[in-house]
Formats: structure tokens, sequence, C-alpha cells
């Protein structure tokens, strides 16, 4: 069976790879001149990659490790050390850390909380342990059932106090969804919690090598080639075209740098594009449908992602950091943590600037001097003095909507991957699965929609075909 598949993000190109194993062909097709989607990356005039996002693999991502193994690509994810690092706001230039031990969870998960004294109190730590155990004792039953309270208010119900949120959560929430803890659902931070509890190297964190396009994508691409099916660049889905029984009868691929319009018809067509675009090409038929009508109320949020190289070493510290600014969520040097960026003597520093939505529309030199602002808290000793670190160059990556925002009442309108459309399926982060809005969110959405085409009456044997794919 034929399945024509628009996106060539981690959704997209991992139902391709599960297509292929299925026995399908499936044949990917990219708007843009680059793979990856939302961790998509460029090269420079100097050579010197930027990314969309600063792209970190935890333990409890289980799917994504699967599919990394599958690819034999293993030893391109760089582990860290199993703690998380938070800058200290009342101390400049210092952290706080939580460190686990080697010890099954929960007990290092717990272990690492009450070794921190920095951040939280023992009655607060308290306070938290016991709210939490409803999520833990109930599991993913209780987890959805908060997706009515924001994390905010979560933690009031259960008598939290709202210190908890300035010392640890306003870091987390932004790192989990780009936005503040009055706004997150609070089934977004327990999902996250509860995988960090409940798997012993769950909150463990990993770096790749190098660019997500060459080093992730392309071998997936490989895979896919090499099993018979296609990928192809620089060929946008334009419209969703329909039989008159309602059914897509083909995608039309709009000409760019030079092709040809083409027309492209298969046994099974998939969407997996961001929720945004998807909803800009739905056919009008299709709108009024409540499956498609709730897609109405997922909405992007806006992300930017900032790069600095700089003169000298800023920090030798081989990890993530919780920046706990108002401005920034998280960074890392990665001339330290990523292998391809290595940098003995000059920093790069990828910082995600969150939440965004008041600073999208600005000139990138304004993000920048206020990111540079804040670098004067996390780097105070080379910020000062007459002798002050100087930014070679920078780079900043705007995406006016990313993933899908994930505010209270957002799982109700989650889509399932098999649509009322017989051949027509969604991948992507915002459809239903377990992870939410990632990189977890989005392989699982796509293994998930490659299982439900191949449990379809499409993939039954004696069904007919209907493909005639043309020439891309």
């Amino acid at each position: 069976m034929r399945v024509a598949i628009a996106g060539a993000g981690l959704a997209g190109l991992s139902c391709a790879k599960y297509l292929c194993d299925a026995g399908h062909v499936p044949i990917v097709l990219e708007a843009r001149d680059v793979l990856g989607g939302k961790v998509a990356a460029w090269q420079d005039e100097d050579g010197d990659w930027y990314e969309t996002g600063l792209h970190i693999f935890f333990g409890a991502y289980r799917n994504m490790r699967q599919l990394i193994a599958e690819l034999n690509i293993e030893d391109r994810l760089q582990w860290k050390s199993h703690s998380m690092i938070f800058n200290q706001k009342e101390v400049p230039g210092t952290y706080s850390r939580f460190d686990f031990p080697d010890l099954p969870a929960p007990l290092n998960g717990l272990a690492a909380i009450l070794g921190n004294n920095d951040m939280l109190t023992w009655p607060e730590k308290i306070a938290f342990g016991i709210g939490l155990v409803p999520a833990i004792l109930r599991g993913q039953s209780y987890v959805e059932e908060c997706d009515q309270y924001s994390w905010s208010e979560w933690l009031a119900l259960h008598n939290i106090p709202e210190r908890v949120n300035d010392e640890v959560f306003l870091a987390m929430s932004k790192a989990l969804n780009f936005i503040n803890p009055d706004e997150i659902s609070s089934t977004v931070v327990l999902t996250a919690l509860n995988r960090f509890l409940q798997e012993t190297d769950g909150s463990k964190m990993a770096f790749l090598d190098g660019n997500p396009p060459e080093r992730l994508c392309q071998p997936i691409v490989d895979y896919v080639r090499a099993h018979g099916g296609e990928v192809h660049l620089d060929s946008p889905l334009r419209e969703i075209q329909l039989a008159e029984d309602g059914s897509v009868s083909g995608f039309r691929i709009g000409g760019i740098k030079g092709k040809e319009p083409q027309q492209i018809q298969a046994d099974a067509y998939v969407s997996a594009m961001p929720v945004d675009p998807l909803k800009l090409l739905l056919p009008e038929p299709w709108k009024a449908m409540p499956y498609f009508s709730k897609l109405d109320g997922l909405v992007g949020v806006p992300v930017i992602n900032i790069h600095l190289w700089f003169d000298r070493k800023l920090t030798e510290i081989d990890h993530l950091l919780f920046s706990r600014s108002d401005l920034l969520s998280v960074y890392a040097d990665m001339s330290n943590t990523c292998r391809e960026y290595e940098d003995p003597n000059k920093s790069m520093l990828e910082l995600v600037f969150a939440p965004a939505k008041d600073w999208i529309g600005r000139p990138d030199a304004e993000i920048v001097a206020a990111t540079l602002e804040e670098l004067k808290r996390l780097f105070p000793q080379h910020f000062s003095g007459d002798n002050q670190a100087q930014l070679l160059k920078s780079k900043v990556v705007k995406t006016p909507q990313s993933v899908y925002k994930t505010v209270p009442g957002c799982q109700q309108l989650r889509p399932d991957q098999a649509s009322p459309i017989p051949n027509f399926f969604l991948a992507g982060c915002f459809t239903m699965q377990r992870y939410l809005a990632s990189m977890e969110g989005a392989v699982l959405s796509g293994k998930q929609c490659a299982a439900a085409i191949g449990q379809s009456p499409l993939a039954q044997p004696g069904a007919q075909s209907r493909a005639n794919l043309a020439a891309v």
C-alpha cells in the first residue's frame, strides 16, 4: 500500500519508517528544503550550525530511544550526569543541583529532591510530596483528570506554597511548553513528573552529537529509501483534494524552485504537519466535523531560540541549565555538550527565550540585547570589569507557531491518528498520545499513525488499491 505523508518532521519520518517495517511504501513530502520540522537546523556562512530549538533527549523517551536503536545510531546520544541544574537567583553565577543517585525509582528521585536544600524548605518538600501521592498511586487516569487545572491552580488545590512555583516550576513549565505555570495544564507537568519519578533513568538527559537534520533525520530518510519509500524536499502541500464520496483523492503539491506542480495519488494520506498549517488546508466539507472543528482550540505557541558565540569559555558545565530567568527558559553551552559544536577555547550558548509572545515581533538586535543583560546575572565574572567577554556573532530563530500551547482543556481537543475520513490520518505531537508536545510525542504519534493505517480496512487483504502515484 502506498501512503503519501505531508511533512518530514519527526512525526512524518517516524510514520514513514514504521510503515516501511509493515511492508508499505511511504512517500514523504516536505515543504521546506531541510528535514526535521521543529528540529530543523541550518549552517551559516562560517559553517556553524544554528537550530530551531534546544533539543534534549530524556531517558523516559522510550519510543524515541527505540527508534534510534533500530537505526543503529545510539552512539549519537551523548548522555550527561543524572542531574538537574538550576541557576540560583539570589547568588548570581552559582548553581543548585538535584543529583539522582544510582538507586531504583522512585527512591533516586526522592533522594534528589530531599538532597537539595538550596531551593525548597523541608515543609515545602513535604507538602509537595503529599500532593503528588494521587498521581503516583492512580497514574495516568488521575493525570488526565487534572487537565481542567493550570499548574498554579493544582498547587493551590493541594495547599502547596506558591514559592515552590517560583523556585522550581517557573523554569520547568517554560522548559516543557514555553509558557508560565499559570497557563500550562497541570496534566503536562504531572505527566513529566510521573515519568521522572517512576522510571529510574526517566529524567536523565542526553544531547545529540551534532545537528539534528544530518545526525537524526537523515538516517530515517536513508532507512525509508532503502526499503522502497521516497522522501522529497521543496514539495509543499497546497490542497487536500476530495473524491465524490468525500474521501481524499490526492494531494496537490505546489511547484517551487523550478519544479512543476504535482498531483500525488496514493492508497492513504497522512498530514504530519503542525496543527496550524493543517487547519488552513482543511477542505471546506470537513470543517464542521467535530473531529476537525476541535482543532480550532489547538494553537501553536511562539518560541525564540538564540545562539550566541563568544570569544572565551563562559562555563565548563556539560549539561542543560535552567536559567530561572523571567526572559529565558533553559540554555546550554553547546561547545561543551555537543561533539560537533565542540570548542575548547570559546563558548556557543544556545538559549530558549520564553515566554516569547511579547518578543516574537521585536527586532533580533533587541532580543539579543535583552539576553546579554540576562547573562550578566548568569555569568557575572565574564560580564563585569574591564575584561568582559565579547560577543562574536549571534543567530535568532523565531517560530511564531511551534508546538501546541498546552493550556487547560486541551486534552479533549486532541484528535486520534485515525480520522473520520477512511483514507486520511494525522501524525504530530498535537494528536493523542501519552507524551504531549515533545520529540517523544512526535515519534510516538508517527508510530501510532502507522499502526492505525495498518489496522484500517485499507490495509486488509483483498482491499482494492487506488494508488496511481505520480512521479514527484
